[in-house]
């Protein structure tokens, strides 16, 4: 076995695109379930309007790709404000069931042949990124190595602003919630009624923490848009949002850093036993009788093994508060 091969695969995943826009996506979750006790199932909806935003501005109606990043942003936004009106007055359990139905709705929508001349159906849209990858510093086709793992210039440079990226939202979320504002929001969580009783508009106070975290959301989608230089409908599945879930949990809700360190050790733990196991199954004579679609599902039972064991031993996650988890449902 190729231990330190399998540990170098895996920390390119531990600092790599993917998680940074899992990242993203668990920022504003975190918003939403963290500070807000809002069950948002449909993060990864708010994602398709902002990766989607991208494409269909550059693309289909030849834009500046500053434009698109604005109306994927916005579409998000809008998103939020469409899915909490209705919903925010009820109980948390209605949102969730929203937001999961809307975000597969949209999946399917970008997908149907019927708007192929918009959104490019199932083959996605591409060649939107040129304007984004002209301004990296680093040779395309070249490899760097960085902390012992090699990455294409592509790629490091995707890292360089998305880690930038993390990193401010990070501290925009840290000013929000040690603000009033904040505050007001962790008061909601624990007891609306009280709120209420204060003279808070509770209504008012979760729509802005949807909105915000579903605008994160659709910043996230605008980053593995630009990074992948392509997007495609069936990558935009429910799966996603339950990853970025995984994350959140892992790293520990209500937390500043929480999701960003959920993020990586998330792709971490995947990546360590997807590594071992593929390097079990290969060769003459493998040591384990599995087939590669086998070890695919394998490292997700695993990996889910683990964050049920620490819900068992810290289920506040790695940096979390046991307060800030036992929220009033």
């Amino acid at each position: 076995m190729d231990i330190p091969g399998a540990l170098q695969v895996s920390l390119a995943q531990l600092i790599g695109p993917s998680a940074i826009f899992y990242a993203l996506l668990a920022i504003g979750l975190n918003l939403h379930f963290g500070y807000a006790g809002l069950l948002n199932f449909g993060q990864i909806g708010f994602a398709l309007l902002g990766g989607y935003g991208v494409g269909i501005m550059t693309v289909t109606y030849e834009q500046p790709l500053w434009l698109g990043i604005l109306v994927g942003l916005a579409a998000a936004g809008l998103l939020a404000l469409v899915l909490g009106i209705p919903t925010l007055r009820l109980r948390a359990d209605y949102l969730a069931i929203v937001t999961i139905a809307a975000s597969e709705i949209l999946r399917l929508i970008f997908r149907s042949t019927a708007s192929d001349s918009i959104t490019g159906s199932t083959n996605g849209l591409f060649g939107f990124a040129d304007p984004f990858t002209s301004l990296s510093p680093f040779d395309s086709g070249k490899q760097y190595n960085f902390l012992g793992v090699k990455f294409y210039g592509d790629d490091l440079w995707s890292m360089v602003v998305g880690w930038t990226l993390v990193l401010v939202l990070c501290g925009f979320v840290y000013l929000l919630t040690h603000s009033p504002w904040g505050r007001v929001l962790k008061a909601v969580r624990e007891d609306e009624d009280a709120a209420r009783s204060l003279g808070k508009n509770v209504f008012v106070y979760k729509m802005q923490a949807l909105v915000l975290g579903g605008m994160i959301g659709g910043l996230g989608g605008v980053f593995n848009a630009l990074q992948t230089k392509s997007i495609n409908p069936d990558f935009y599945s429910t799966a996603q949002t339950f990853f970025a879930f995984g994350a959140l949990i892992l790293g520990g809700a209500a937390t500043v850093f929480g999701p960003v360190i959920g993020a990586m050790f998330f792709w971490f733990l995947l990546a360590i036993p997807d590594a071992l196991l593929r390097q079990a199954i290969s060769g003459p004579d493998p040591l384990l009788p599995l087939t590669e679609q086998q070890v695919g599902a394998m490292r997700f039972v695993l990996l889910g093994i683990m964050i049920a064991v620490l819900m068992v031993f810290r289920p506040q996650g790695i940096l979390g508060n046991k307060r800030e988890v036992q929220l009033n449902a």
